[in-house]
Parts: C-alpha cells; structure tokens; sequence
C-alpha cells in the first residue's frame, strides 16, 4: 500500500502550506504529495491525473478537505466512485473523519459516508457560486463607482486620430487604417467605437 496525498490551490497566488502541513502529520511521502495550483471547477488538472496514474488499488489518498479535490457537486460524487469503487483505493478527509473509507466498511458505514459526501459536495459547490456572485457583485460595484475593472487599455497609436477620420470619411477601408495603427481589425472597431464615445 502506498500513501498519496493530493493538495489544491485555485491560484498561483494562493498559499497551500496549511494543505501540506497536514499531508505531513499523516506522514504522507513528500515525492507523494501531488500539487495543482487551479480551479476546482473540474478534474481537467496536471497533477491531478498523474495522481490517478500512479494509484494503485489498496492505495490510500489524503486530501484536506473536500472543497479541495473539487467544487461541482456531480463531478466530486462522480470520482470518489471512480477512486474507490473502480480504482479500489481508500480515501481519507483529513477535516472530516467520517470521510475515511478505511472505516465502516458496512452497509451503515457506507449509508453514513455516502449522505456525507452528499452533503459537503453540495456545500463546495454552493460555495464556489457564492464566490462568482460576489464577483459578479463586486465588479459591478466597482463599475457603479466608475473604478475601471480589467486591463487597462494600451494607449492609442499617434496616428489613431487621423486614421480614425479617413476611415470615417471613406477615405480608407477599416483593414487599411487597422493596419496603420497597428491593430487587428476587430480591435481597431472596438477602440474606434470607444473613440467616438468619448469625443
């Protein structure tokens, strides 16, 4: 049996030191301690597919906590029955203990882990909709404020203007005068649009 340990963090930025120290107390290998740092949205992640490559079955997984091996709730319920029934191998929630597959292997066990799993699925991907709300929330928020969200635009080429008014007169096509300026098509119409909103 070997042990393997999975950590995730949804961005380069997070910090997964919590996650690995609690790898470390259940005295998981550090070369088995697997690390994606990406949205929880789906399964689609580098390290985590070579954790399933690797596993064998009467292996044994530590994660954190569920939120960590994901956020939508069909796709978690979906592989921790692939990790345990076709791979064979035992999983542990480090933060919730009647996530352990070692114990209660009986039909009570099983009922009890099953409407647990059930559960705190649900909650992280509640949570994870919760977050892209207050997103959706605070950028609109933000906007209302007249605080700009996203890039800041490149400034305009020197030439734009003058590009801009023969385009308009007819003077040249939109492809000649994206092409003075340096821009794609699409992206002089869009700068042009704002252009005129703004003079």
């Amino acid at each position: 049996m070997k042990i393997y340990g999975y950590v995730r963090v949804s961005t380069k930025e997070q910090n997964e030191d919590r996650q690995m120290i609690a790898m470390r107390e259940q005295n998981v290998p550090e070369k088995n301690i697997m690390l994606d740092k990406q949205s929880g949205k789906d399964f689609d992640r580098p390290m985590y597919q070579r954790l399933l490559r690797k596993m064998k079955p009467g292996d044994l997984l530590y994660i954190k906590s569920i939120d960590r091996l994901g956020r939508n709730y069909e796709e978690i319920q979906e592989q921790w029955r692939f990790l345990t029934k076709e791979k064979g191998i035992d999983i542990c929630v480090i933060d919730m203990p009647l996530l352990d597959t070692r114990r209660g292997k009986d039909l009570i066990g099983t009922f009890v882990s099953d409407i647990v799993l059930q559960v705190l699925s649900f909650v992280a991907e509640n949570e994870r909709t919760n977050i892209r709300q207050r997103q959706a929330e605070g950028i609109a928020a933000a906007k209302a404020r007249g605080v700009w969200c996203g890039r800041t635009p490149s400034p305009l080429p020197e030439n734009f203007g003058d590009c801009y008014m023969k385009w308009k007169s007819g003077e040249d096509s939109c492809a000649g005068a994206a092409r003075k300026c340096g821009m794609a098509v699409s992206t002089f119409r869009y700068r042009a649009e704002r252009y005129e909103n703004r003079t």
